[in-house]
């Protein structure tokens, strides 16, 4: 099975100039905890997540109002296409110990974003077919959470 048949199309964007504030309200707005950072040029350049946001205002002091996404976001960025297969997502998501990837198209724009829970949703309803076990799913998920090493378990 591919990314594309299991990932979410519309996804939510900020910016690298977008402010803490702004990006709490649309992560509030639209539900989730997750946004991917799109550059000027409109590819994907980065991620932002409510845990991001919270540690930033926890350990510095000033305003969310005051702090821009360029100044708090990890530097690392995992990224997958549409035309992955499930599996590599999985690893990439497990090497990365991150949940939720931005799906890129060929240039580098946003296509959509790929979560562990999008994943573990259709294992549940049996239609990722024989390409990804539940086992597989499972695995990755212990590496996301840091129970266990993350090559093993997915080839």
């Amino acid at each position: 099975m591919k990314v594309r048949d299991v990932m979410t199309k519309h996804a939510v964007s900020c910016g690298l100039n977008s402010n803490l504030a702004e990006v709490a309200e649309l992560m509030w707005k639209n539900e989730c905890g997750f946004l991917p950072v799109v550059g000027d040029g409109g590819n994907v350049i980065g991620v932002i997540t409510d845990r991001d946001i919270s540690i930033a205002l926890g350990t510095r002091n000033q305003r969310p109002s005051e702090l821009l996404v360029k100044d708090v976001m990890p530097a690392k960025l995992f990224t997958c296409t549409a035309d992955d297969n499930i599996r590599y997502a999985l690893k990439t998501m497990s090497i990365g110990r991150i949940r939720r990837l931005p799906v890129v198209d060929a240039e580098g724009a946003l296509a959509g974003v790929l979560s562990i829970e999008d994943i573990v949703l259709k294992a549940r309803e049996q239609v990722l077919g024989k390409d990804v076990s539940s086992k597989d799913v499972e695995e990755a998920y212990k590496a996301i959470r840091g129970r266990a090493n993350p090559i093993k378990g997915i080839a």
